[in-house]
Protein backbone atom coordinates (compact mmCIF):
# COMPACT_ATOMS: atom_id res chain seq x y z
CA UNK A 1 0.00 0.00 0.00
CA UNK A 2 3.07 2.17 0.15
CA UNK A 3 3.90 4.93 -1.72
CA UNK A 4 1.71 4.87 -4.95
CA UNK A 5 -0.46 7.72 -4.33
CA UNK A 6 -2.69 9.30 -6.98
CA UNK A 7 -3.12 12.45 -5.82
CA UNK A 8 -3.98 15.12 -8.23
CA UNK A 9 -0.85 17.86 -8.42
CA UNK A 10 -2.60 21.27 -8.12
CA UNK A 11 -1.64 23.52 -11.27
CA UNK A 12 -1.01 26.27 -8.32
CA UNK A 13 1.72 24.12 -7.33
CA UNK A 14 3.87 25.04 -10.42
CA UNK A 15 2.89 29.11 -9.36
CA UNK A 16 6.18 31.49 -8.54
CA UNK A 17 6.08 32.18 -4.90
CA UNK A 18 4.19 36.13 -4.48
CA UNK A 19 6.40 39.24 -3.59
CA UNK A 20 3.94 39.27 -0.36
CA UNK A 21 6.24 38.60 2.75
CA UNK A 22 5.09 35.83 4.59
CA UNK A 23 3.85 36.54 8.47
CA UNK A 24 6.83 35.12 11.21
CA UNK A 25 6.60 34.15 14.51
CA UNK A 26 6.13 36.89 16.81
CA UNK A 27 8.07 36.66 20.14
CA UNK A 28 4.96 37.26 21.86
CA UNK A 29 3.40 34.55 20.10
CA UNK A 30 6.44 32.15 20.68
CA UNK A 31 5.24 32.85 24.62
CA UNK A 32 1.48 32.22 23.91
CA UNK A 33 2.34 28.86 22.18
CA UNK A 34 4.62 27.68 24.91
CA UNK A 35 1.88 28.26 27.64
CA UNK A 36 -0.61 25.76 26.07
CA UNK A 37 1.97 23.42 25.06
CA UNK A 38 3.05 23.70 29.34
CA UNK A 39 -1.04 23.79 29.97
CA UNK A 40 -1.47 20.61 27.60
CA UNK A 41 1.64 18.48 29.58
CA UNK A 42 0.14 19.65 32.85
CA UNK A 43 -3.41 18.13 31.74
CA UNK A 44 -2.48 15.29 30.52
CA UNK A 45 -3.99 12.01 31.75
CA UNK A 46 -1.97 9.17 33.60
CA UNK A 47 -2.41 6.58 30.15
CA UNK A 48 -1.03 9.66 27.97
CA UNK A 49 -4.05 10.92 26.67
CA UNK A 50 -5.82 14.31 26.13
CA UNK A 51 -9.92 14.13 26.91
CA UNK A 52 -12.87 15.71 27.81
CA UNK A 53 -12.74 15.73 31.61
CA UNK A 54 -16.67 16.29 31.86
CA UNK A 55 -17.85 13.09 33.46
CA UNK A 56 -21.21 13.21 31.50
CA UNK A 57 -19.05 12.23 28.39
CA UNK A 58 -16.93 10.11 30.24
CA UNK A 59 -13.74 10.77 29.29
CA UNK A 60 -14.67 10.90 25.99
CA UNK A 61 -13.28 12.68 22.73
CA UNK A 62 -9.68 11.09 23.96
CA UNK A 63 -8.60 9.66 20.36
CA UNK A 64 -9.25 13.22 18.93
CA UNK A 65 -7.97 15.24 21.63
CA UNK A 66 -4.80 12.82 21.65
CA UNK A 67 -4.31 13.00 18.17
CA UNK A 68 -4.61 17.26 18.40
CA UNK A 69 -2.69 17.14 21.24
CA UNK A 70 0.40 15.34 19.48
CA UNK A 71 -0.17 17.34 16.70
CA UNK A 72 0.23 20.51 18.67
CA UNK A 73 3.53 19.44 19.62
CA UNK A 74 4.95 18.42 16.27
CA UNK A 75 3.62 21.57 15.08
CA UNK A 76 6.70 23.37 17.18
CA UNK A 77 8.79 20.60 15.96
CA UNK A 78 8.35 18.16 19.40
CA UNK A 79 7.99 14.54 18.44
CA UNK A 80 8.38 11.46 21.18
CA UNK A 81 11.13 10.53 22.14
CA UNK A 82 13.07 13.38 21.37
CA UNK A 83 13.69 16.61 24.05
CA UNK A 84 12.30 17.86 26.84
CA UNK A 85 8.48 16.72 25.39
CA UNK A 86 9.75 13.38 24.36
CA UNK A 87 8.25 10.87 27.61
CA UNK A 88 4.98 12.61 27.36
CA UNK A 89 4.75 12.50 23.62
CA UNK A 90 5.54 8.62 23.59
CA UNK A 91 2.40 8.35 26.46
CA UNK A 92 0.31 10.16 24.23
CA UNK A 93 1.84 7.86 21.12
CA UNK A 94 1.44 4.88 23.23
CA UNK A 95 -1.92 5.72 24.46
CA UNK A 96 -3.26 6.03 20.63
CA UNK A 97 -1.77 2.60 19.74
CA UNK A 98 -2.51 0.84 22.48
CA UNK A 99 -6.43 1.89 21.07
CA UNK A 100 -5.97 0.94 17.65
CA UNK A 101 -4.24 -2.70 18.71
CA UNK A 102 -7.16 -3.60 20.83
CA UNK A 103 -9.75 -2.64 18.31
CA UNK A 104 -10.87 -5.54 16.45
CA UNK A 105 -12.01 -3.90 13.48
CA UNK A 106 -9.42 -0.81 13.82
CA UNK A 107 -12.35 1.58 14.30
CA UNK A 108 -11.61 2.10 17.65
CA UNK A 109 -15.33 2.12 18.42
CA UNK A 110 -15.28 6.22 17.64
CA UNK A 111 -17.12 7.82 15.07
CA UNK A 112 -15.73 9.36 11.76
CA UNK A 113 -14.14 12.80 13.20
CA UNK A 114 -11.91 11.01 15.49
CA UNK A 115 -10.97 8.42 13.12
CA UNK A 116 -9.79 11.29 10.82
CA UNK A 117 -8.08 13.24 13.53
CA UNK A 118 -6.00 10.05 14.45
CA UNK A 119 -4.94 9.09 10.47
CA UNK A 120 -3.06 12.36 10.61
CA UNK A 121 -1.66 12.17 13.84
CA UNK A 122 -0.35 8.49 12.33
CA UNK A 123 0.72 10.05 9.06
CA UNK A 124 2.92 13.09 10.64
CA UNK A 125 4.52 10.57 13.54
CA UNK A 126 5.63 7.68 11.07
CA UNK A 127 9.24 8.27 10.88
CA UNK A 128 9.24 10.34 13.04
CA UNK A 129 9.98 8.89 16.27
CA UNK A 130 13.00 7.60 18.19
CA UNK A 131 12.28 3.39 18.21
CA UNK A 132 12.44 2.23 14.70
CA UNK A 133 10.01 -0.59 16.21
CA UNK A 134 7.17 2.17 16.75
CA UNK A 135 7.56 3.34 13.17
CA UNK A 136 7.03 -0.68 12.14
CA UNK A 137 3.39 -0.38 14.10
CA UNK A 138 2.38 3.08 13.13
CA UNK A 139 2.67 1.97 9.52
CA UNK A 140 0.48 -0.86 9.99
CA UNK A 141 -2.01 1.12 12.79
CA UNK A 142 -1.86 3.89 9.55
CA UNK A 143 -2.60 1.02 6.76
CA UNK A 144 -5.72 -0.29 9.13
CA UNK A 145 -6.82 2.48 9.73
CA UNK A 146 -7.22 4.38 5.80
CA UNK A 147 -8.52 1.16 4.83
CA UNK A 148 -11.12 2.22 6.95
CA UNK A 149 -11.52 5.52 5.53
CA UNK A 150 -11.91 4.30 1.91
CA UNK A 151 -14.50 1.34 2.42
CA UNK A 152 -16.51 4.28 4.40
CA UNK A 153 -16.59 6.09 1.48
CA UNK A 154 -20.30 6.81 0.23
CA UNK A 155 -21.33 6.70 -3.29
CA UNK A 156 -22.14 10.12 -3.30
CA UNK A 157 -18.22 10.61 -2.26
CA UNK A 158 -19.16 11.84 1.00
CA UNK A 159 -18.61 10.57 4.58
CA UNK A 160 -20.49 10.50 8.13
CA UNK A 161 -20.71 9.80 11.28
CA UNK A 162 -20.19 6.03 11.20
CA UNK A 163 -17.64 4.23 9.42
CA UNK A 164 -19.91 2.82 6.81
CA UNK A 165 -20.65 3.54 2.95
CA UNK A 166 -24.59 3.64 3.73
CA UNK A 167 -24.16 6.01 6.71
CA UNK A 168 -24.35 8.75 4.30
CA UNK A 169 -22.33 11.81 4.33
CA UNK A 170 -21.92 15.72 5.33
CA UNK A 171 -19.53 18.42 4.59
CA UNK A 172 -18.51 18.69 8.29
CA UNK A 173 -17.27 15.20 7.99
CA UNK A 174 -16.09 14.59 4.95
CA UNK A 175 -13.29 17.18 5.25
CA UNK A 176 -12.14 16.11 8.15
CA UNK A 177 -11.91 12.66 6.93
CA UNK A 178 -10.09 13.34 3.33
CA UNK A 179 -7.70 16.18 4.78
CA UNK A 180 -6.62 13.27 6.80
CA UNK A 181 -6.19 11.21 3.55
CA UNK A 182 -4.24 13.94 2.19
CA UNK A 183 -1.82 13.30 5.16
CA UNK A 184 -1.98 9.85 5.03
CA UNK A 185 -1.08 10.21 0.67
CA UNK A 186 2.01 12.72 2.21
CA UNK A 187 3.54 10.41 4.00
CA UNK A 188 3.05 7.68 0.94
CA UNK A 189 -0.14 5.59 1.23
CA UNK A 190 -2.04 5.17 -1.64
CA UNK A 191 -5.18 7.34 -2.26
CA UNK A 192 -6.72 5.96 -4.96
CA UNK A 193 -8.06 8.61 -7.69
CA UNK A 194 -11.18 7.44 -7.69
CA UNK A 195 -11.84 8.09 -4.09
CA UNK A 196 -10.57 11.93 -5.05
CA UNK A 197 -12.65 12.37 -8.22
CA UNK A 198 -15.67 11.14 -5.93
CA UNK A 199 -15.14 13.49 -2.89
CA UNK A 200 -14.70 16.35 -5.57
CA UNK A 201 -17.64 15.57 -6.93
CA UNK A 202 -19.47 15.61 -3.54
CA UNK A 203 -18.28 19.05 -3.17
CA UNK A 204 -19.09 20.51 -5.88
CA UNK A 205 -22.42 19.09 -7.18
CA UNK A 206 -23.63 18.36 -3.73
CA UNK A 207 -22.54 20.58 -1.30
CA UNK A 208 -21.08 23.91 -2.98
CA UNK A 209 -23.87 26.63 -3.51
CA UNK A 210 -22.90 29.24 -6.06
CA UNK A 211 -25.48 31.48 -5.10
CA UNK A 212 -23.86 32.13 -1.46
CA UNK A 213 -20.99 31.32 -2.64
CA UNK A 214 -19.77 28.33 -0.04
CA UNK A 215 -20.80 25.19 1.48
CA UNK A 216 -23.67 23.75 3.42
CA UNK A 217 -23.49 20.92 6.49
CA UNK A 218 -25.93 18.87 4.57
CA UNK A 219 -26.78 19.34 1.06
CA UNK A 220 -25.81 23.24 -0.99
CA UNK A 221 -25.82 26.12 1.77
CA UNK A 222 -23.45 27.93 3.74
CA UNK A 223 -21.68 27.87 6.84
CA UNK A 224 -18.21 29.23 7.93
CA UNK A 225 -17.01 25.72 9.50
CA UNK A 226 -18.38 24.01 6.53
CA UNK A 227 -17.05 26.55 3.82
CA UNK A 228 -13.82 26.79 5.60
CA UNK A 229 -13.50 22.88 5.54
CA UNK A 230 -14.58 22.13 2.48
CA UNK A 231 -12.46 24.77 0.79
CA UNK A 232 -9.15 23.39 2.99
CA UNK A 233 -10.35 19.84 1.47
CA UNK A 234 -10.88 20.76 -2.55
CA UNK A 235 -7.77 22.57 -2.38
CA UNK A 236 -6.17 19.11 -1.29
CA UNK A 237 -8.23 17.67 -3.76
CA UNK A 238 -6.40 19.81 -6.92
CA UNK A 239 -8.87 22.29 -7.25
CA UNK A 240 -6.92 25.19 -6.06
CA UNK A 241 -7.51 27.35 -9.12
CA UNK A 242 -11.63 26.61 -9.99
CA UNK A 243 -14.08 29.31 -9.66
CA UNK A 244 -16.38 27.21 -7.22
CA UNK A 245 -13.22 27.01 -4.61
CA UNK A 246 -11.80 30.71 -5.00
CA UNK A 247 -15.67 31.97 -4.74
CA UNK A 248 -15.84 29.92 -1.44
CA UNK A 249 -12.51 31.37 -0.33
CA UNK A 250 -14.02 34.88 -1.13
CA UNK A 251 -16.87 34.58 1.26
CA UNK A 252 -14.87 33.51 3.95
CA UNK A 253 -12.44 36.74 3.54
CA UNK A 254 -15.67 38.64 3.22
CA UNK A 255 -17.58 37.11 6.10
CA UNK A 256 -18.27 39.42 9.35
CA UNK A 257 -18.65 37.27 11.81
CA UNK A 258 -15.61 34.93 10.59
CA UNK A 259 -13.35 37.03 13.32
CA UNK A 260 -15.84 37.13 15.66
CA UNK A 261 -15.96 34.47 18.78
CA UNK A 262 -19.49 35.42 19.88
CA UNK A 263 -20.74 35.28 16.18
CA UNK A 264 -18.91 32.18 14.60
CA UNK A 265 -20.31 29.51 16.90
CA UNK A 266 -17.48 26.96 15.66
CA UNK A 267 -14.68 29.23 15.94
CA UNK A 268 -11.59 26.87 16.62
CA UNK A 269 -12.68 24.17 14.85
CA UNK A 270 -13.74 27.12 11.52
CA UNK A 271 -10.49 28.62 11.84
CA UNK A 272 -8.77 25.27 11.78
CA UNK A 273 -9.28 24.43 8.49
CA UNK A 274 -9.72 28.56 7.21
CA UNK A 275 -6.07 29.24 8.50
CA UNK A 276 -4.32 25.97 6.47
CA UNK A 277 -7.18 27.19 3.36
CA UNK A 278 -5.12 30.43 2.94
CA UNK A 279 -1.84 28.82 3.35
CA UNK A 280 -2.91 26.67 0.12
CA UNK A 281 -4.34 29.99 -1.45
CA UNK A 282 -1.21 31.78 -1.34
CA UNK A 283 1.09 33.88 0.11
CA UNK A 284 -0.78 36.87 -0.05
CA UNK A 285 -4.11 35.50 1.64
CA UNK A 286 -2.40 33.89 4.25
CA UNK A 287 0.01 37.20 5.02
CA UNK A 288 -3.25 39.07 5.12
CA UNK A 289 -5.00 36.50 7.08
CA UNK A 290 -3.01 35.28 9.43
CA UNK A 291 -2.07 38.21 11.70
CA UNK A 292 -6.12 38.29 12.23
CA UNK A 293 -6.64 35.03 13.82
CA UNK A 294 -3.56 35.34 15.85
CA UNK A 295 -4.36 38.44 17.50
CA UNK A 296 -7.90 37.19 18.34
CA UNK A 297 -6.13 33.86 19.42
CA UNK A 298 -3.87 35.85 21.77
CA UNK A 299 -7.18 37.63 23.03
CA UNK A 300 -8.59 34.68 23.69
CA UNK A 301 -5.80 32.46 26.04
CA UNK A 302 -6.87 32.07 29.42
CA UNK A 303 -4.06 32.74 32.32
CA UNK A 304 -3.99 29.08 32.38
CA UNK A 305 -2.38 28.61 29.09
CA UNK A 306 -5.27 27.03 27.81
CA UNK A 307 -8.02 28.09 25.18
CA UNK A 308 -10.89 26.24 26.93
CA UNK A 309 -13.76 28.36 27.74
CA UNK A 310 -15.01 25.92 30.50
CA UNK A 311 -13.56 23.30 33.15
CA UNK A 312 -15.51 20.47 31.70
CA UNK A 313 -14.78 21.68 27.56
CA UNK A 314 -14.03 19.58 24.18
CA UNK A 315 -10.28 18.53 24.49
CA UNK A 316 -10.01 20.58 20.77
CA UNK A 317 -9.74 24.32 21.53
CA UNK A 318 -6.45 24.23 22.60
CA UNK A 319 -4.44 21.86 20.69
CA UNK A 320 -5.84 23.55 17.44
CA UNK A 321 -5.01 27.18 18.36
CA UNK A 322 -1.44 26.03 18.65
CA UNK A 323 -1.44 24.09 15.53
CA UNK A 324 -3.30 28.07 14.28
CA UNK A 325 -0.86 29.58 15.94
CA UNK A 326 2.41 27.63 14.48
CA UNK A 327 1.32 28.02 11.14
CA UNK A 328 4.63 29.51 9.81
CA UNK A 329 7.04 26.70 11.22
CA UNK A 330 5.57 24.64 8.38
CA UNK A 331 6.44 21.58 9.85
CA UNK A 332 3.88 19.50 9.55
CA UNK A 333 3.50 17.97 5.70
CA UNK A 334 -0.17 18.25 5.24
CA UNK A 335 -0.28 22.09 6.73
CA UNK A 336 2.65 22.86 4.09
CA UNK A 337 1.63 24.40 0.69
Amino acid sequence: MLMAGAFITPLAAQEKPSDTEAPEMTEQTEKAIDRGLKYLISSQNKDGSWASQDPAKGGGYAIAGTSLGLMAFMVEGHFPGFGPYGKALDRAKDYLLKRSKDSETGSMGVKMYEIGLYTIAMSELWGMTSDPEDNKEIQKALERVVDIILRSQSPLGGWRYAPRPDSGQDTSVTAMVFVSLASAREAGVLVPTETIKRLTGYLRDQAFDEQRGGFGYQGKGYTIACTAGGVYAAQLAGNRDTEWVQAAINSLENDPKMFSRKDNGHFYYSHYYAMQAMVQAGEERYAKWYPKIRDALLTLQKPNGSWQEKELDYPHKTPMSIIILGTPNRYIPVYQR
